[in-house]
């Protein structure tokens, strides 16, 4: 075992029950009430989740970081058992800005000024734009398979368009992408989880369930708004601070080699005008990295939230 990993945990195998270990909480933001879920001693340590997906998407490694941390893993407002406000003319209600705010405050009832962040394609855009908003509040930050939403929409190629259609299927105008989602929403969060070279079978049966639980016409609104919010104010936002603002704390970089990120982007290049504290590397997993490949994003984690300088796993099994 590498020094840096002096002391670890095992990790969990996972089981039938979903966040094991961890209790619920109703937060009020002013903006939205959000679903929290909390485990754990040790210094905070906050994970957002992506899309299509919920606070349970870190179900496989959660439970074994609350042995070391204390874990807030919420629902970003729109998903899940979080509420579905209004995203307002302009879909403001819906930037990683208001997602941020969100989760600041959530951080700030629950006692913790300043605390870490991680987080995996939507969430990791959350955690990006916290880092820049609110540098005093953030001490480390890792990205799960994504880049830079600035560099995303500057550097537009064929591959990525193809895979990734639906950042510009949802963002059209409503209700015309909810309507038609709405039509089989089963088949939808199927269809939209089942990544090119990896299937379906990293999901529990368990996991699974919950997704499809959450996928109603009220989140499949608020998810549009997402993306409607991306591709206008978000983008605006982060051209407005692009070469005039740096993550001022240490960044981790975890991407899935076999994922539309690995395949179409450089993610460290792409990450590099953003922060100077940098490293990461590729993982051999897909899109979903936490729960394709625990074994390699947990003890990632571990050391680098723990303040170490973490180190890839040596020959992970494919």
């Amino acid at each position: 075992m590498s020094a840096s990993r002096e002391g670890m945990p095992p990790l969990e195998r996972e089981g039938a029950e979903l966040m094991r270990g961890f209790t619920y909480r109703r937060i009020d933001t002013g903006g939205a009430e959000i679903n929290v879920a909390i485990a754990g001693s040790g210094p905070p340590l906050l994970l957002l989740h992506g899309n299509p997906l919920t606070h349970v998407s870190w179900h496989k490694i959660a439970p074994t970081l609350a042995k070391s941390f204390t874990v807030v893993a919420p629902d970003l407002r729109g998903y899940g058992d979080s509420s579905k406000p209004d995203g307002g003319a302009d879909h403001a209600g819906y930037t990683f800005r208001a997602m941020g705010e969100d989760n600041l405050a959530v951080m700030r009832e629950l006692g913790f000024d300043r605390f870490a962040v991680a987080g995996h394609d939507r969430g990791a855009r959350v955690a990006f734009r916290m880092a820049l908003d609110f540098p005093e509040a953030i001490a480390r930050v890792a990205a799960l398979d994504i880049v830079p939403t600035h560099h995303v929409l500057s550097n537009i190629s064929l591959g990525w368009g193809l895979e990734s259609y639906h950042w510009f299927f949802m963002a059209q105008k409503a209700p015309f992408p909810e309507k038609l989602l709405c039509a089989d929403l089963d088949y939808y969060i199927r269809y939209k989880l089942n990544k090119k070279g990896v299937g379906l079978e990293i999901f529990t049966a368990e996991a699974m369930a919950e997704y499809i639980r959450c996928t109603t016409p009220e989140q499949i609104h608020a998810v549009c708004e997402d993306y409607r919010a991306t591709v206008t104010l978000d983008f605006a936002m982060d051209s407005a601070d692009f070469g005039k603002k740096q993550i001022a704390c240490p960044l981790l970089v975890l991407w899935g080699s076999n994922s539309h990120c690995g395949r179409h982007f450089q993610p460290l290049e792409a990450w590099a005008p953003w922060a100077s504290d940098l490293r990461g590397w590729a993982v051999p997993a897909g899109h979903y990295p936490a729960e394709h490949r625990p074994d390699l994003i947990y003890p990632a984690f571990w050391s680098f939230f723990g303040g170490q300088e973490p180190e890839p796993s040596a020959n992970p099994a494919p």
